[in-house]
Formats: structure tokens, C-alpha cells, sequence
């Protein structure tokens, strides 16, 4: 009843349907509940080739739900599970499409090592997708160090190459806030402050409205987790690049636990409970720590992008 994550490198669609609808079969005959979380063309595939057992299986737009990859473990993934908790669940889970940004990526690499330690121990399998025709190389070299099984048209073997605490190391990196970027130093006595600031830089690079209240709610919870968990002081910045408004708080504090913000929280919880809200209300949420501080980085489409 132990933990399984492969990760299966298809190429066209006969093979995606070879790989996943087995899976799928396999889950609803045995009685194990089963979600799909991929992007829209594959919901549709799917759709068409299991019929009326498509009613049986949770169908999940990824391109929504897992648009910022740090939603996916407690949105997608543990929700599923949490809500089926006895017995194993089977998940399809594709995070990393063609189409992906630059930015987008290092978080969903980290997200795919992550869930093996989300998941460890717990009677779930989840399968990983990853189009071999469109992907890079290097996406398909990442998929091997981040999933410990592949699968492929040469059947199923162990990764060589597995290592998920590598990959997270890996791109645990930001580049710094450009010059002439809005700043804001705060401390406790500053931190209602933080809210006007976000607001007002925020309307001027054309974020209001929802998403607007969205990116001021999630800032000040980075700014409150600095000043109770980060020293007493932060650092605020906002600007604009790529169709984003991009929001950062950076502390001296060090977040030891990789899953941070992507524990379901209860009411009774309070570690991580601000990440956890960011990674919700923002469209992608970066983060580089280390003893020396951290810095989270939030990302919100500016409206002429589109959804």
C-alpha cells in the first residue's frame, strides 16, 4: 500500500491513451477512486475514450487549477486523497505542459519532487504524463530526477537519475528585483502600512479589483509571516514585467520545512497558513531560502494578458 509516482513519456496520443486509460480502468475496477488533473485537450481525449466511465473519475482542468504549481499538492492533489482517505487513490496528475513559461518552471519541477515527500507513506499512486515529442530534453531529464519510476514505450524501469531534494535545491533560486522597482521596508509597527502600498503601486501597474484585494490579502500575509517568523522586518517590492505584477517580500528568516504552504491547513494551524493563502490567490509563487533569509515571490496576470 505504498506511495507510487511514475512518470510516463508518451509520444501522440495513442500512446497517452495506452499509458493513462489502463491506469484509469484499472483504478475503477478495483474500486479505488480516480482523478485527472491535465490540461484540456487531454480531458477531452480521455473523455472520448472512457465513455461512460468518464462519470466515474474526477475530471480537473490542471491549466486551472495547477496554474500556479504550488496550489496543486493541497488543491489537487492532497484534496482529492484527504477527501478518500480510506483505501488507495489514483491520480493522473499533468503539471508540466508545452506552453509552460520560463518562470512557471522551476516551480513545477520543484512541486514534482515535492510530492514525493508529500505523499510518502500514504496508499496512493500518482501518474505523471510528459509529452516526449514536445518537451525538451532537458523537461524530460528533470522528469527522471524527480520521479522514481518511468515509463515509457521501452515499458516501466527505475530512474537512475532520481533525486528529488537535488531538484528542489536546484532551482531554489531568484533573480534579484530589478532596479527601480517600488520598495517598502516594514516592521511590526509599519505592517498596516504594507496594504496601502500594495494597493496603490498595485492599481498603477493595473491591477484593481479582485485580483487586486487578491495580491493586497496575499502580500500582507508574507508581510505579518516576516515580522512573526522572519526577524521583525521585511522588505516589499512590486513591478510590472512579462504581463505580470510581480510581488516580493524577502526576511531573514529560513524555511526549513520544503512543504510550507502546501499542507491543506486547518482551522487550528497556523504554520504556513500565509503561504499556503498565497499560493492560492496568486498565479505563481516563486520562493528561494536558505540560513542567510527568504524571499517569496508572487506573480498576478495584469489584465490585458487575459486568464
Amino acid at each position: 500500500m505504498s506511495f507510487t509516482h511514475p512518470a510516463l513519456l508518451y509520444r501522440g496520443d495513442r500512446e497517452y491513451l495506452a499509458g493513462t486509460l489502463p491506469f484509469i480502468r484499472g483504478g475503477l475496477a478495483a474500486g479505488e477512486p480516480v482523478a485527472v488533473a491535465v490540461p484540456p485537450s487531454r480531458l477531452r481525449l480521455l473523455r472520448t475514450a472512457l465513455g461512460d466511465q468518464a462519470a466515474r473519475v474526477r475530471l480537473i482542468d490542471m491549466t486551472v487549477a495547477g496554474r500556479n504549481p504550488g496550489r496543486i499538492i493541497p488543491g489537487v492533489l492532497r484534496a482529492f486523497a484527504d477527501a478518500h482517505p480510506r483505501g488507495r487513490v489514483r491520480i493522473i496528475g499533468e503539471p508540466i505542459w508545452p506552453g509552460r513559461s520560463a518562470a512557471e518552471y522551476p516551480a513545477c519541477v520543484q512541486h514534482e519532487a515535492l510530492i514525493n515527500l508529500a505523499f510518502a507513506g500514504r496508499p496512493a499512486t500518482i501518474l505523471c504524463p510528459y509529452d516526449a515529442l514536445r518537451h525538451s530534453p532537458e523537461v524530460l531529464a528533470d522528469a527522471a530526477v524527480t520521479h522514481p519510476t518511468i515509463i515509457d514505450r521501452d515499458g516501466e524501469r527505475p530512474s537512475d537519475a532520481y533525486d528529488p531534494e537535488g531538484a528542489v535545491a536546484a532551482h531554489n533560486r531568484l533573480d534579484p528585483a530589478p532596479p527601480g522597482a517600488a520598495e517598502l521596508r516594514f516592521d511590526g509597527a509599519g505592517l498596516p502600512g504594507v496594504r496601502g502600498f500594495t494597493v496603490g503601486r498595485a492599481a498603477r501597474l493595473g491591477l484593481t479589483g479582485e485580483r487586486g484585494d487578491a495580491l493586497e490579502i496575499a502580500a500582507y500575509e508574507l508581510a505579518a509571516n516576516s515580522v512573526l517568523h522572519g526577524g521583525g522586518t521585511g522588505v516589499l517590492h512590486l513591478w510590472a514585467a512579462a504581463g505580470h505584477l510581480v510581488c516580493e517580500v524577502s526576511d531573514a528568516g529560513h524555511l526549513r520545512d520544503p512543504l510550507t504552504g502546501r499542507r491543506p491547513a486547518g482551522l487550528g494551524t497556523e504554520g504556513g497558513r500565509g503561504v499556503l493563502l498565497a499560493n492560492h490567490l496568486a498565479d505563481l509563487v516563486r520562493t528561494r531560502t536558505s540560513p542567510a533569509g527568504t524571499t517569496t515571490r508572487l506573480y498576478f496576470r495584469l489584465p490585458s494578458v487575459g486568464t
